[in-house]
């Protein structure tokens, strides 16, 4: 019987050339899926008694990959890069005669934040035979804000003196002795230091020699005339690059760069061990160590924070499990 739907079925078909034919029926041949299929079962069978691979799903077992990422390992070669730097710091603080920035230079920057009234400042006059001298008037001004402020002291039987609640700043020190009819002055250039760390106070001490009187007649006047009633030695000009500051104070700087060059090759140690091992704990730590070495112009802090942060964002990669 031929109805309506024959027709339509008829309609849906169209006969192949026999080219096409040919071909649909060589890719449906018994053969070639018989080879596709044994291939699969193949591998399959393989990867099953591997161990790695269910035979029901299909699906592999991964682990984490145990060397290190190329991030990683770019980061570790950053972080030498920052030690390097936190090293050459170090040496430069370490050689406070010659180095790029001077004990002073440091001292200073660190009085900017320092509070009002928290510098020390103590110390002996003795005369150019060692022994001490008393009675000198010690008057010390500084500019603060725009204010020119002052303070004195005078020297004690033992030539020496203490002031307090001080301004930790660049302050003129004027030493002033009557010497019959003459009025001797010695000025320097001093830098009070700021408290260090977490203590109140910031100490300086210095010990000044005041010039005899012999070499106080020997210095011109400032008016030009023979003789004067006061008579001046005036060290500031040769102490405005470098002025007189605490010698404790740059032994902490040279200290200081003992410890940034310590920093530093810790760092490159733990850096160069997590490329060896594939540890991207130790590239963290190490990233966090060298961003302490400071570098020049805080080149070290800089960068070695951008590697801690780096190290964040190190992607985890899996690999198949092989037994």
């Amino acid at each position: 019987m031929s109805g309506k739907g024959d027709d339509v079925e008829a309609k849906d078909f169209v006969p192949l050339e026999p080219e096409e034919d040919a071909e649909v029926a060589s890719s449906l041949s018994p053969s070639s899926t018989t080879t596709d299929a044994g291939a699969d079962e193949d591998w399959l069978a393989a990867e099953v008694a591997s161990g790695t691979t269910f035979a029901s799903s299909g699906a592999m077992m991964l682990t984490e990959a145990q060397d290190l990422h190329p991030m990683a390992r770019s980061i570790a070669i950053l972080v030498l890069v920052v030690s390097l730097l936190g090293f050459v710091n170090g040496l430069d603080f370490a050689s406070p005669e010659t180095g790029l920035v001077r004990p002073d230079e440091f001292v200073y920057a660190m009085t900017a934040a320092a509070p009002d009234d928290s510098a020390v400042f103590r110390g002996t006059v003795v005369d150019v035979a060692g022994q001490p001298v008393e009675g000198v008037l010690l008057y010390l001004s500084w500019e603060d804000d725009g204010i020119w402020r002052s303070s004195e002291s005078t020297t004690d039987a033992n030539g020496t003196f203490r002031m307090e609640n001080l301004t930790p700043s660049l302050t003129r020190v004027d030493l002033i002795l009557e010497r019959g009819n003459n009025t001797d002055v010695l000025s320097h250039r001093v830098l009070l230091s700021p408290p260090a760390l977490f203590e109140p106070y910031g100490f300086t001490s210095l010990e000044f020699t005041f010039p005899s009187a012999s070499e106080f007649a020997a210095a011109p006047c400032n008016n030009g005339a023979d003789e004067c009633e006061i008579r001046e030695i005036d060290m500031t000009p040769f102490e405005m690059d470098h002025p007189l500051m605490d010698p404790s104070a740059a032994g902490l700087y040279i200290l200081l760069g003992f410890g940034f060059m310590g920093l530093a090759l810790i760092a490159g140690g733990f850096a160069t061990a997590a490329m060896l091992t594939g540890s991207e704990a130790l590239v963290r730590i190490a990233a966090v160590l060298s961003l302490f070495t400071m570098g020049h112009f805080y080149s070290a802090c800089i960068l070695g924070t951008m590697a801690v942060v780096l190290t964040f964002l190190v992607p985890k990669r899996f690999v198949p499990l092989t037994t």
